[in-house]
């Protein structure tokens, strides 16, 4: 059985040794970010760290949130550079006044977080809040390549600067490029190198320690000219990052004289939606992380923030928000409780004492290059190919978006992102322009309760996010552990928003012992098969089939098993620690058979690594292989000479699990129960398992799960071996 962690302090002394672990992971990939981060936001570099040890240190003890990380993020970097460059009065206080607006902004997430709205953030199209993240994506890039590349330019358009890098190309500077080159490659290439020495420092500190020895070999420490190809280039201390000797000396205090002006309020503003929905975007999406399934006190969350970022901006530190991608580090590296961001913190206070000499060794080609990688991700094609596949409406909604942040700022493309999407909503809808908003804001969706004991939740009229607070609120009202049956038979058209509101509770409700039943989406279409895709009303449903799943109905038909196609929810498959922290999405295609008492079922999963802005969607074969009596918990995963030997040195105690070294060096071996499962694992069973070609082996105690490779759907020959697994398992096994 699965324990929650305690919270409080309680929580800190129980799990500390766990939660240290993971801030150390999250501390060095926060130190080098929030260096970049501050630098360009048109800050000091110490603003960021600032801001990481508050967000640490102080939002810690007032948020509601379990695992998430708190610091500066990215998609602040072009509202902050808008406010000091709309409160520039040239009197050198911009950065003051700005610091003001944050106090300001920080004020107000606290009092939205004590009236509770801390939903608020869901009258926001998803797909807007992403194209809104793009077009910050873009905004980086174009500020930070020409620093990474030791290009000079004046101040131009997003647009303007990014056609700089073609027309100025024969001005870079190769001695700066060259460290940016390296950066880049170490930044692409770390997750995919298996060497396991390699991992031992996440990729942006690696990134910095491959910089440092190129700093001495070109002497940017004194000002001079070096000679390539008859060129000559300029080198020195100006490209290096400059924090104060005595770092004292790097805290600023907020100036509040423009707080009479438009432009101030209109950085307030700005900062406090942007700040707000990323905070509460970041929070959700790291409670489907969450092993233990914990959810987030959404209301909490932007107290905290909202307090961090009010002591922030009297010291001259960033917003603080929380940030998705160190809240994945952190989920990854086994953080069991809130403490681990508070160590993070302190982490943190430790390194730039000790550091500071080090840092100011770093060159700002280093920082540059972690922005613009981090900012290409926020826009990179795999996104806009995340987008379609939600359908092509949700491709539209994304561009707009993006390209009107990019030409007209950030409260520009949310409103027009909003608006397009209303539009498109009415055009296809066919209604009239008053019955639309009115099957919006009137539709008659009513939760009931039958005399049977399970609950209807009748969604009608049109459903899009402007109605997510209203259905949120009905679902809110449902008991813990109750049967829910959601309709959608009586909607005219059902948003992307309503639908990922609808799955997130479906999966939350199930995991509380619950059970949630969607329906009435038969008589929809949509412009794409992903479950959050638009569906519009109709009596014409379609579908398409692969050659593969031809192939694999031929299969089962051949073999008299049984097979269904249709994609599924199936959260059996998080009793496995596997998927603990990799939400599945849907199953398909399942094949299943049975023989004698042993069921056994192979389908095609579809699960998600990350969340959010590290969101990374795999998909894979699985067999499930039901038992029909209890054996230990454990997995079992083939790994690699290196990983044998370091091991040791990076474990630490998993979710209820302990190290089994009773067993072949070639795989690592996690146990629930040591003893138990010394007699259940004798030498035959053991050979079998270490000659398969199985990756992945897990039990959950009633079951066992098995699959080849992670990150890929299995070949039909494949499918084979898999039975052939099982059919020997069960010959050991009785």
């Amino acid at each position: 059985m699965q324990i929650i962690p305690k919270t409080g302090f309680k929580g800190l002394v129980e799990n500390w040794q766990s939660d240290l672990l993971a801030a150390i992971s999250v501390s060095l990939v926060a130190l080098p970010l929030g260096l970049g981060i501050a630098l360009a936001s048109g800050v000091e570099p110490m603003a960021g760290i600032t801001s990481a040890i508050i967000g640490g240190i102080v939002t810690t003890l007032f948020r509601g949130s379990h695992l998430t990380i708190n610091g500066p993020a990215a998609g602040l970097i072009a509202v902050t550079l808008v406010s000091i460059a709309s409160l520039n009065d040239g009197t050198g206080q911009a950065i003051n006044y700005t610091l003001a607006a944050f106090m300001v902004a920080g004020a107000i997430q606290v009092v939205l977080g004590i009236l509770k709205w801390g939903r608020f953030a869901d009258i926001f199209h998803p797909t807007v809040i992403r194209g809104i993240l793009a077009g910050i994506g873009v905004i980086i890039v174009a500020k930070q390549i020409h620093l990474a590349l030791g290009t000079e330019i004046s101040s131009l358009s997003i647009v303007e600067d990014l056609l700089a890098v073609i027309t100025h190309f024969s001005e870079i500077n190769p001695f700066v490029a060259l460290i940016s080159l390296i950066g880049l490659i170490l930044l692409v290439w770390h997750s995919k190198i298996s060497y396991k020495l390699f991992h031992f420092l996440p990729a942006p500190i690696w990134v910095l320690v491959v910089s440092i020895p190129l700093v001495y070999a070109f002497n940017f420490f004194d000002l001079h000219t070096m000679e390539l190809f008859g060129n000559s280039y300029d080198v020195g201390p100006n490209l290096l990052v400059r924090i104060p000797d005595n770092l004292w000396d790097a805290i600023i205090h907020p100036n509040f004289a423009k707080v009479g002006t438009i432009n101030f309020w209109m950085a307030v503003v700005s900062i406090t939606i942007v700040a707000s929905i990323i905070t509460l975007a970041s929070s959700k999406a790291i409670d489907k992380l969450d092993p233990y399934k914990r959810r987030t006190n959404l209301n909490k969350d932007l107290i905290g923030v909202g307090i961090g970022t009010m002591v922030a901006g009297a010291l001259g530190g960033l917003p603080i928000v929380t940030v998705i991608v160190r809240s994945t580090v952190n989920v990854n590296n086994h953080a069991k409780t809130k403490w681990s961001n508070f160590y993070h913190g302190a982490l943190l206070l430790l390194f730039i004492f000790l550091l500071a000499p080090i840092i100011q060794q770093v060159p700002l080609a280093a920082l540059a290059v972690l922005l613009v990688y981090n900012g290409f991700k926020l826009a990179s094609p795999r996104v806009f190919k995340q987008v379609y596949k939600q359908g092509v409406e949700q491709l539209i909604f994304f561009i707009t978006t993006l390209m009107i942040t990019i030409f007209f700022g950030l409260l520009w493309g949310i409103l027009g992102g909003m608006l397009l999407a209303l539009i498109i909503h009415f055009l296809l809808a066919k209604v009239s322009y008053q019955n639309f908003f009115k099957m919006i804001l009137k539709s008659g969706t009513n939760l009931t309760s039958t005399s049977s004991g399970y609950y209807i939740l009748k969604v009608r009229g049109i459903a899009n996010f402007l109605g997510t607070m209203k259905i949120d609120k009905l679902l809110g009202d449902i008991p813990p552990g109750s049967e829910v049956k959601v309709d959608f038979s009586g909607v005219r058209l059902v948003d992307l928003s309503i639908l990922e509101l609808t799955y997130d509770y479906q999966r939350m409700h199930e995991n509380n012992g619950g059970s949630l039943t969607i329906f009435g989406l038969d008589e929809h279409v949509s412009s794409s098969r992903h479950k959050l895709a638009m569906r519009i009303f109709t009596k014409e449903p379609t579908h398409k089939w692969t050659a593969r799943e031809r192939k694999i109905q031929k299969l089962s038909e051949e073999h008299g098993w049984d097979f269904v196609h249709e994609r599924l929810l199936d959260h059996y498959f998080e009793s496995f620690y596997f998927f603990k922290s990799r939400p599945i999405e849907y199953k398909s295609n399942s094949i299943s058979g049975e023989d004698n008492d042993m069921q056994w079922e192979i389908s095609d999963v579809t699960f998600d690594e990350g969340a959010y802005l590290a969101l990374e969607e795999y998909k894979t074969t699985v067999e499930c292989i039901r038992l029909p009596f209890p054996i230990p918990k454990f997995t079992i995963e083939k790994r690699d000479i290196i990983e044998k030997y370091i091991d040791r040195l990076t474990a630490h105690k998993d979710i209820d699990y302990v190290k089994y070294t009773d067993f072949s060096d070639k795989f690592k071996v996690k146990v629930e129960d040591e003893e138990e499962m010394s007699n259940f694992l004798n030498e035959k069973l053991k050979k079998l398992i270490e000659e398969s070609d199985i990756h992945h082996i897990e039990s959950n105690g009633e079951a066992i799960l098995i699959f080849n490779d992670q990150m890929r759907l299995a070949r039909l020959d494949e499918y084979n071996k898999m039975i052939r697994f099982s059919q020997d398992l069960r010959a050991l096994l009785w």
